[in-house]
């Protein structure tokens, strides 16, 4: 299983990092639309009832499909007028609503954790679309007005609250913090994790175009490690709002997409919630 599993994720960082590295922004548009199509589809197999399982697989091909359009559109030199009244659109309303559901239902998910709650429920199946759509426009976005380097320096965000979170709950683990969802994570994982985050945006922010470096002009350092803390945090909840999912729909994983890794909603739990706030805190748009 381990040998699986790096490999698995040896290949999918060589294929991120080609997307990045490539002379176009197409192939990393193109496989944020594969990696969004996917996600909703694994999302709705979490939410949708059993009679309507169906509309999953369409969903998720008529999403990616959208999506790799829409990108084609962002990236004419003169965007047509629908096109821009489209990112307008969202960035004005799409971003900003997925972010205030994050902030305040997903959280209030969390802390209620009720596992035994209504698996089929339409408000869950319409927030995985509107999450999917605000998470490749602010990827997207990230990507087109600001480069590889400023995109990465956000991910690494959530990868790095993620390993320190694992190695500091292994080592230190002792409370739960929330047993009913997830009972592998403690407090002083999550503690481990913020850490790891902070200490990532002030390394980072001393490099010229990066996430850090952007929130540091916009609101001042101090401001800027307490966004850092609540960017952690929102992170752990996109990971959290994942297990409650699965915790309903009585599943391990999303799917088995990823041998070793078992979904791409798996693999991206976390940065759901934080892509489109930070794209927002960095005044990306």
């Amino acid at each position: 299983m381990l040998k699986q599993r790096i490999i698995t994720a040896a290949v999918l960082l060589a294929i991120l990092l080609l997307s990045l590295l490539a002379p176009s922004p197409w192939p990393f548009l193109i496989l944020m639309a594969v990696m969004a199509g996917c996600a909703l589809w694994e999302w709705l197999r979490l939410s949708l009832h059993a009679d309507a399982q169906g509309l999953a697989i369409p969903a998720g091909f008529t999403m990616g499909m959208a999506l790799i359009v829409l990108g084609g559109r962002m990236l004419l030199a003169e965007p047509d007028p629908a096109t821009a009244q489209l990112l307008d659109l969202v960035n004005q309303v799409l971003v900003p609503l997925a972010a205030l559901s994050w902030v305040t239902g997903a959280v209030a998910a969390v802390v209620r954790a009720r596992t035994q709650g209504p698996r089929h429920h339409v408000l869950i199946s319409g927030f995985g679309v509107l999450a999917v759509l605000a998470l490749w426009f602010s990827l997207a976005q990230f990507f087109i007005l600001r480069g590889a380097w400023f995109l990465v320096s956000m991910m690494a965000l959530i990868w790095i609250a993620d390993s320190a979170a694992y190695f500091a709950g292994r080592v230190f683990g002792r409370r739960k913090l929330a047993p009913r969802i997830s009972p592998g994570k403690t407090w002083e994982g999550a503690l481990g994790g913020v850490i790891g985050v902070v200490l990532w945006m002030v390394f980072s922010a001393m490099w010229g175009n990066s996430f850090a470096a952007a929130l540091v002009q916009r609101w001042g350092m101090v401001p800027m490690l307490l966004l850092a803390v609540f960017l952690a945090a929102l992170s752990i909840v996109g990971d959290l709002f994942e297990s409650l999912l699965k915790r309903r729909a009585g599943v391990k994983d999303s799917s088995q997409l990823l041998p070793g890794h078992g979904g791409v909603y798996d693999r991206i739990d976390a940065l759901f919630p934080v892509a489109p706030v930070a794209l927002m805190l960095a005044g990306v748009v």
